[in-house]
This record gives structure tokens, sequence and C-alpha cells, in this order.
């Protein structure tokens, strides 16, 4: 029992260390979205709050309901993207399904326009 606990434990700081050198290559991870019109943008981290959110004077003009229902949109979008690019750089060291059962489900991949891969 004591080698199967050793061998776990081992393994958990394999892992570990895979992550952490991945994401210090990678640097932060982050989401970045925008209204189609650009009056709002929102950069989140995976699992997190958003870190940044930008509103141009334009986006006042909404109202403060359609501002909050703005932002709470685009914030979703940044933190789908977040999340995915969460996935895509612990793909070879963490098994994906782990991240999604702590919460962090992968989104659909989109390019930088917006088109779905």
């Amino acid at each position: 029992m004591d080698d199967d606990v050793q061998r776990a434990a081992r393994k958990v700081r394999d892992v570990e260390q895979a992550v952490s050198e991945h994401v210090t290559r990678s640097g932060p991870i982050t989401g970045r979205a925008s209204s189609p019109d650009g009056a709002v943008t929102v950069v989140a981290t995976p699992g997190g709050p958003p870190r940044q959110i930008s509103v141009s004077p334009a986006a006042l003009r909404m109202g403060p309901q359609g501002l909050a229902a703005e932002i709470m949109r685009v914030a979703d979008k940044a933190q789908r993207t977040a999340n995915t690019r969460l996935h895509q750089t612990l793909d070879r060291v963490v098994d994906p399904r782990e991240l999604t059962a702590l919460g962090v489900e992968r989104g659909q991949d989109e390019d930088d326009f917006g088109w779905q891969r």
C-alpha cells in the first residue's frame, strides 16, 4: 500500500511540475472578448472573475440594464475563451476531463474573427 501511495504522490508532483513549466512558458492564460461595436471589452481568466472591463463612452447610451447585459454577455465569451486556452495549454499534461470536473469547460475553438474551428 505504501508503494501505491508513493507512486501516486510522485505522479502528482510530476504533473504539478509539468503544469507549472507549461504555464511559465505560455504566460498568463486569459481570454479577451469585445462587443461587435467595440464599446465593451472584457479580459477574463479561466474560472475566475474578469480581470479588466473597458467601457467606451458610446456604451453608456445602452442604459444601465442594456450595458449590464452586454458586459455579462461579453464577460461570458471572454471566460469561455480563457477556459479553451487553458485546455489547449495543458492538454499534454492534464487529462481534459480533470479540468472539466473542476468547472473549467472547454468551449469551441474560435479564431480571432470569431469563426469556429
